[in-house]
């Protein structure tokens, strides 16, 4: 693990030991929330129907909300875009207790919930975007920038594993509400300080005025008025690759097996007469996962992201068929533990490819969107996955969970223009932060 350890050392070394720390407590709140609203809701309110209203809502939200800031922060800057999407969260989330303790009626409570997912400041995918500028412009080799790329793969799949559990304790000790109220704070004061970080400046809006005149091909007419001088100051939005949707197709279908898997193991712990396991099986498999990327860095680098994309699809179909087979709790511990292996390989890979082939002035929106597509294949597939387990049995859930990987590699095997190389660096990526454009 010795040249393993040397890149995460350098990974750390781009932005300081802070800025993981940072990130890392910001974001812990997206994976508190989730769980902590359903638990809140479902003990105010006395209905398991409102509090999955709720949890939906929220979930559509952070869908819908994620590449809308993603956006922003390519055109803005992330710092007054994380500000902003903060400290508004925080109130959002404060606004959600406060309804639930006081028995509001599910109608507000989920259209609270909906602005508390789409405020959701999108920490993961900003902080992923940030430590790929500063690689590159410390002009790193694509090794160093795929390592950075698993740090931060594993950190959300600590938090992931961690948030829950916190939620949980809460619950057991307390009141679910302190895991929300503990969410909110750490929101406002760690998302603030995640966008006050010096290396926020790396990243340059794409939005800011360049300050050079752009070069006619030839004569033309010069418009005039008001909507053609803003065309002239924005910039045109760069096409993406069409690969890039088979990507986001690809991710969806990722938390559409995370949300089978979830509605298979609670059926089946369920079944087994040990419902308080499930949760316990669910953070194996990301504990597991987390390793998963972590060791990602021993890859050689003469296998290409490509191919890591067939393989890891690969590896989710093997893995998952020992599902439909399951029926004890020691049986089940060890398949969702080894299917663990191949999830984190298979989301790194992808932001990894995106990150190469989407142009540098909308990688904030891209990797937003790859996180708000998993959110939304997981919270729908939960709701079909857990409908048919209740229906048919545990089984139900984990085909769907099957089927959901053999899609994936229909779309790896199937996509092209994942070969290309990345896209010329803006002279804002790879020039020092504080350089003119």
């Amino acid at each position: 693990m010795t040249a393993a350890t040397a890149a995460f050392r350098r990974v750390l070394a781009l932005g300081g030991p802070m800025l993981p720390v940072l990130s890392f407590l910001g974001r812990l709140p997206t994976a508190m929330c989730q769980f902590g609203s359903l638990l809140l809701v479902a003990q105010t309110s006395g209905s398991l129907a409102t509090a999955g209203l709720v949890g939906g809502a929220l979930a559509a939200g952070q869908t819908a909300g994620g590449p809308l800031l993603g956006r922003l922060a390519d055109r803005h800057g992330q710092r007054p875009v994380v500000l902003a999407a903060c400290w508004f969260d925080a109130l959002a989330v404060t606004a959600l207790v406060l309804a639930a303790l006081a028995r509001t009626g599910a109608l507000p409570l989920a259209l609270i919930a909906l602005l508390a997912g789409a405020g959701v400041p999108q920490i993961g995918p900003l902080a992923r975007t940030r430590l790929v500028a500063l690689a590159r412009r410390a002009r790193a080799d694509d090794r160093l920038v795929h390592t950075a790329l698993s740090f931060e793969g594993t950190l959300d799949e600590v938090s992931f594993v961690l948030g829950p559990a916190l939620v949980g304790l809460s619950a057991t000790v307390a009141h679910p509400a302190v895991a929300l109220a503990l969410a909110a704070l750490l929101l406002a004061v760690c998302g603030s300080a995640f966008a006050l970080h010096p290396t926020a400046a790396v990243v340059r809006p794409t939005g800011a005025p360049s300050g050079h005149a752009p070069v006619s091909s030839g004569p033309a007419p010069a418009p005039d008025g008001p909507r053609a001088r803003r065309s002239a100051a924005r910039p045109a939005r760069a096409r993406m690759p069409r690969a890039v949707h088979a990507m986001r197709a690809s991710m969806a279908l990722q938390g559409a097996l995370f949300g089978a898997c979830q509605a298979g193991i609670t059926a089946l712990t369920a079944d087994l007469h040990r419902p308080a396991q499930a949760g316990l099986v669910y953070a194996a498999m990301g504990v597991m996962s987390a390793v998963a990327g972590l060791s990602l860095a021993l890859v050689p680098a003469r296998i290409g992201l490509p191919a890591r994309w067939r393989a890891a699809a690969v590896a989710l179909i093997v893995l998952s068929v020992p599902l439909l087979f399951v029926r004890s709790l020691g049986a089940l511990y060890l398949a969702v533990v080894v299917l663990g292996v191949a999830f984190a390989p298979h989301l790194i890979t992808l932001f990894g490819l995106t990150e190469r082939l989407v142009p540098a002035g909308r990688l904030a929106e891209s990797m937003a969107f790859l996180t708000s597509a998993i959110v939304g294949g997981q919270a729908l597939s939960l709701a079909v996955s857990g409908r048919l387990a209740e229906a048919h049995g545990p089984t139900a859930a984990f085909a769907v969970a099957v089927g959901a990987a053999v899609m994936i590699l229909g779309l790896a095997l199937t996509t092209r223009g994942t070969d290309r190389p990345a896209a010329a660096l803006t002279p804002a990526a790879a020039a020092p932060a504080g350089s003119a454009r």
